[in-house]
């Protein structure tokens, strides 16, 4: 099934923002709650009873006047929230595994019609790594590319102040109010005038170790391909390197020297695959390519699972999910061959779990059981 545009109505917005700000509530699984219920609304209607078949307490919804509020801080802020499917929803996030549902948007929506690349790296980089970030980041943008990065600092800030004249994407991990680190909130509102600066965070929102992840997915989502300047073996870098190749994007590396700690993740990637650079014309002819389309085609994606003429999953049946799950990830086809259930059963009893905070999802659309701490 193609997917269509769409524009959404106040009040769609409105259950949209409730929806997803609904704690256990993820890209996955308000997709799947969409799929199954055909509209927020109803999913939001349907989330106590699902939450009671996965032995969970009542989820804690956030009522219209919490959303209202969110929706009308935004816009004394200048932001927006913009669905997935509308036209000024970036194209090429729409193209990565679940997709953020709702993103808050400030600056200029035209940068997400541009081809994108990312360009990541130490916080603590040395002089070399940030001049080479903004040489980088200027080249290519002004051979027509945005440029996204995390707004953190060392090369992150390095590659904004090079691209932020041809334009420039921040990608921010807490609220569009809490930029971080806040040394960086002059070069967040200069981002905003050419380019954007986008979270899928709420307003007041700290961001906390786990949220950069999340941000360093968004980072990799909006981009053709992510180069990395300077990382050390254990970097969030090598966490968006690795996101970015599971999303099909080009990975980039530039080479560093093997005394310098700065660059061994770097150095690490070019050992794994990563394509090397030592100027912008590396990153612009594997590029090329993929930019000839003048404008991409639509998203094909696939039907959603019908849960029509399934009748609801009995205990006995949630029970056999749960038994053939563990911790190591699994994919739903063979959940559904070995259990024996109609595939939307499986999909009711995994959505339940979901909500309740007892399943992870992997990439390539495998599951794994949380288990609760001892």
């Amino acid at each position: 099934m193609t997917q269509t545009r769409l524009l959404l109505s106040e009040r769609q917005r409105l259950a949209w923002l409730r929806l997803i700000r609904t704690p256990n509530v993820g890209p996955a699984t308000f997709r799947d709650l969409i799929n199954r219920f055909g509209s927020a609304e109803v999913a939001i209607e349907q989330l106590p009873e699902l939450m009671r078949n996965a032995g969970s307490s009542a989820p804690r919804i956030p009522p219209v006047s919490a959303a209202e509020a969110e929706l009308e801080t935004a816009r004394r802020h200048g932001a927006r929230f913009v669905g997935i499917g509308e036209p000024d929803y970036p194209a090429q996030l729409r193209r990565m595994d679940y997709p953020p549902p709702l993103l808050v948007a400030k600056g200029n929506g035209a940068i997400f019609s541009l081809p994108a690349v990312a360009i990541v790296g130490a916080r603590n980089a040395s002089l070399a790594g940030l001049k080479m970030a903004r040489m980088l980041a200027s080249a290519v943008g002004k051979e027509g590319y945005a440029v996204i990065s995390g707004l953190a600092r060392g090369i992150d800030t390095a590659a904004h102040e090079g691209s932020i004249d041809t334009g420039t994407v921040g990608v921010l991990a807490g609220g569009l109010d809490r930029p971080y680190p806040p040394e960086n909130i002059g070069l967040c509102e200069r981002i905003a005038e050419t380019g954007a600066v986008v979270t899928e965070m709420p307003f007041g929102w700290e961001p906390r170790a786990q949220d950069f992840p999340r941000r360093n997915r968004v980072v990799a989502g909006l981009a053709l391909g992510l180069v990395v300047v300077e990382a050390a073996r254990r970097s969030g870098s090598l966490i968006s390197a690795r996101l970015a190749n599971e999303m099909g994007r080009i990975v980039f590396s530039v080479p560093g020297s093997p005394l310098d700690p700065r660059a061994e993740g770097a150095n690490k990637l070019l050992k794994e695959g990563a394509v090397l650079v030592t100027s912008a014309e590396d990153i612009l002819d594997a590029l090329a390519p993929l930019t000839l389309t003048e404008s991409p085609p639509e998203i094909e994606i696939d039907d959603p699972p019908d849960f029509s003429n399934a009748p609801p999953p009995a205990a006995t049946d949630r029970a056999k999910v749960i038994e053939a799950l563990g911790p190591v990830p699994t994919s739903v086809d063979e959940l559904i061959w070995h259990t024996g259930l109609h595939p939307a059963k499986v999909f009711m009893i995994l959505l339940e779990l979901d909500l309740a905070g007892r399943l992870e999802r992997h990439s390539g659309g495998a599951v794994s059981l949380v288990f609760p701490d001892p």
